[in-house]
């Protein structure tokens, strides 16, 4: 008990092995014994603890001085605390990646606790009688679930244990565990692009295209819309949800039948992903659209403008990002005007122009281009950098345009006169049509303040479509 240091602080504590964190604990003592909170949410969060939602509290007692357990390393985040007694306790790194074998040591006692975060393998050996440790988990023991484990004695470790293994209390199971070199390394957590069948899915592949974690899911493989969806994977086995998924026919949507589908895809899918997010704390990135607003600001929108939808398609994406912010840890990459391969309106134009045909384009509204491979190069800023979660605007850079001047920018760069594209209103533009025509925002400009402060700089939009024409 004298060697309990009454009155600390709560502090937290890096280690050399990323995202393991040893703490400081408030112990109250006098002479009945001591008192302290163990597991205080909002309090350890506030210091930087990630809030990871454990769902299991376990009890290991240990009578004999010596007793040495481990070295396991599960595929979920433990938070571990000693309630009586004193352990030294040893943590290897058994994650993929540089810090492979890392190792960090460090004695627990009731006034010390370790965030240990998932694939990072622990030990521990008891240094006093009757000592008992707990530990917070979130997530249940399952046999589907991924373990990994590494040899006490193993000598790349060169684990320095207070009581030397051959005079302690190992069990066989421990003592059989392999070697660091025949150790497989815990891959990362999974990430789940979802529509990557689309423009922004196929950016996202090529992306993420040296990631060994990632998984793509086409509607085919993956209804977000469905009843079932809670049920259609391990959850607990992702850290991260991209949401590519969208209904864009934006006149199609004015239909009963694309109504339905709009809602369906832009709204109700992304609600029912954002409470999967929260249930199982994982981060989500939603891709969300200019349509949001009415466009009748005179300035560029900002993120924190209140949402305004002219049409079906615009409002189903406003209920789909209204749906979105209620995840605690969730990104809305709010864009315009997206480009990227397969049919789009710069293919369409750089294709009228080889054919000799001179359109009429409209020119009463204007944004910027977005285009899907830097939409792709931002969302992977955002899940690896990790920002403040919330909504950012994402387009190019550069100067404002209509959709006149980029099909003028177009014929120009394919070496043809843009002097042969004419500029007409949105209503002469559908004057002739005999489908039902959405409305438009006539400003679409998104301002990229944000977005710039992450430390991500947006590509000059004229400059991009000249390389993208390139290609």
């Amino acid at each position: 008990m004298s060697r309990i240091e009454f009155g600390k602080a709560l502090d937290a504590t890096e280690t050399s092995i990323p995202g393991l964190v040893i703490f400081d604990l408030p112990v109250h003592g006098d002479s009945r014994g001591w008192f302290k909170e163990n597991w205080q949410r909002e309090k350890m969060t506030a210091l930087g603890l990630p809030d990871f939602g454990p769902v299991q509290n376990n009890v290991s007692f240990n009578d004999a001085v010596g007793t040495t357990r481990g070295i396991h390393a599960e595929p979920w985040d433990k938070w571990v605390s000693v309630a009586t007694g004193r352990v030294f306790g040893a943590w290897v790194d058994l994650r993929e990646g540089p810090t492979f074998g890392t190792v960090f040591t460090a004695e627990l006692d009731p006034a010390k606790a370790i965030f240990v975060p998932r694939g990072v393998g622990n030990s521990y050996q008891t240094l006093e009688s009757d000592t008992a440790y707990t530990y917070l988990v979130n997530d249940h023991w399952s046999p589907d679930a991924s373990y990994s484990f590494l040899n006490l004695a193993d000598e790349t470790a060169a684990i320095d244990w207070p009581i030397p293994l051959s005079e302690a209390e190992l069990s066989d199971k421990d003592r059989a565990h392999p070697r660091l070199s025949d150790v497989t390394p815990i891959p990362p957590a999974r990430l789940l692009v979802v529509g990557a069948d689309g423009q922004l899915g196929k950016a996202l592949r090529k992306e993420f295209a040296d990631a060994t974690n990632v998984e793509w899911a086409t509607r085919a493989d993956l209804d977000i819309a469905s009843s079932d969806l809670n049920g259609s994977r391990r959850w607990k086995d992702y850290a991260v949800i991209i949401n590519a998924a969208a209904y864009t026919a934006v006149d199609g949507a004015e239909t009963a039948e694309g109504r339905r589908d709009a809602w369906a895809v832009n709204a109700t899918g992304p609600g029912a992903l954002a409470r999967i997010a929260s249930d199982f704390g994982i981060t989500l990135v939603h891709v969300s659209s200019d349509y949001v607003f009415d466009g009748i600001s005179e300035r560029p929108y900002t993120e924190d403008d209140v949402l305004s939808p002219l049409g079906v398609y615009g409002q189903s994406k406003a209920a789909g990002d209204i749906a979105v912010a209620t995840a605690s840890a969730h990104y809305i990459v709010r864009t315009s005007w997206v480009i990227g391969e397969g049919k789009n309106f710069v293919r369409t134009m750089a294709s009228l122009a080889e054919r000799g045909v001179d359109p009429k384009i409209v020119d009463d509204q204007q944004g910027r281009l977005s285009f899907a491979s830097e939409i792709a190069r931002f969302i992977r800023h955002l899940v690896t950098e990790r920002p403040q979660y919330g909504t950012y605007n994402f387009t190019s850079d550069g100067d404002t345009m209509t959709w006149a001047d980029v099909a003028r920018d177009v014929f120009t760069l394919r070496g043809h006169d843009a002097a042969r594209v004419a500029g007409v209103s949105t209503e002469t533009y559908f004057a002739d049509s005999t489908d039902t025509v959405a409305p438009r925002p006539r400003n679409s400009v998104l301002d990229l303040s944000r977005v710039i402060a992450t430390g991500f700089v947006p590509v000059d939009g004229r400059a991009q479509l000249r390389k993208y024409l390139a290609q």
